[in-house]
């Protein structure tokens, strides 16, 4: 075996051991996440329902009066696509201010800083979970059929979580020398979501502009969640490679660049 090849294992074994030591860590961040996202509201927790009803049903009285009728049961077709979006929205988002948000335990203690990017989209990812209750519920409402195909929404759901995850620390790289880039990503955000078929037909966009919107890779994810709840299908082939290859790489990315430069880290916090 060649020497670099060792060295290798040696590292990446030593990765996980780190990972396995401070893995408390990542449980108390989720925690405090979830619990500090709605600590000063009323209804706490209930949010996580609330906001995507409240949400789909504002949408739907706007929009299914445009385009209700060539979408079939728009409520789910909407709601299903939204809590996508707003996963890799809000946990991308949140990711950005991890390093500086936490300074001030970086400043003191020594802890894989990745940690707290990764604390950030994971309990995001569970406000997702708890969220698919309201889509269940708005299915049940509308007399949407439950697919045998759902089982495999977890596997469209974990290559988001790859995209997300290795979107979110290229993020918190950048963000922690530029802080101006979580003002643009605003606007990004807002492009992304005119240009992922939320509450339109894709059938609606030109052919000459169809490209555009088909490298998005959540459009890829849309539609493969859509394709398990609405179709009853597995996802499109093509979709679902296109989602697993931009997922591996937006991750591999993600994880090089923080490695990277996490050291400077402590000089612009």
């Amino acid at each position: 075996m060649e020497i670099s090849e060792l060295d290798l294992m040696i590292r990446d074994n030593a990765q996980i051991k780190n990972f396995n030591r401070y893995s408390f860590l990542l449980t108390e961040l989720v925690k405090r996440d979830i619990s500090g996202k709605y600590k000063d509201s009323t209804l706490g927790l209930f949010w996580s329902f609330l906001n995507p009803l409240l949400s789909m049903i504002v949408l739907t009285m706007v929009f299914s009066q445009f385009f209700g009728g060539s979408i079939p049961n728009f409520p789910v077709y909407l709601l299903s696509g939204k809590l996508v979006f707003d996963l890799f929205a809000n946990a991308t988002t949140g990711a950005m201010d991890s390093i500086k948000g936490n300074s001030e335990i970086i400043k003191k203690i020594y802890v894989p800083k990745y940690m707290f990017a990764v604390g950030i989209v994971c309990s995001e990812f569970i406000n997702f979970l708890i969220s698919l209750i309201v889509l269940i519920a708005v299915m049940l409402v509308t007399g949407a059929p439950f697919y045998m195909s759902l089982l495999y929404s977890p596997i469209p759901l974990f290559f988001l979580l790859l995209l997300t995850m290795g979107v979110g620390l290229i993020l918190a790289t950048a963000t922690t020398f530029f802080t101006d880039i979580k003002y643009l990503y605003g606007v990004l955000i807002m492009l992304l979501s005119f240009m992922t078929p939320l509450f339109y037909p894709i059938e609606m966009i030109p052919e000459q502009y169809l490209i555009l919107f088909k490298i998005n890779p959540l459009y890829a994810a849309v539609k493969c969640f859509r394709d398990i709840v609405l179709a009853g299908t597995f996802p499109e082939m093509k979709f679902f490679i296109y989602l697993v290859i931009t997922s591996i790489a937006a991750l591999a990315i993600g994880i090089y660049v923080f490695k990277k430069y996490q050291d400077d880290f402590i000089l612009n916090i």
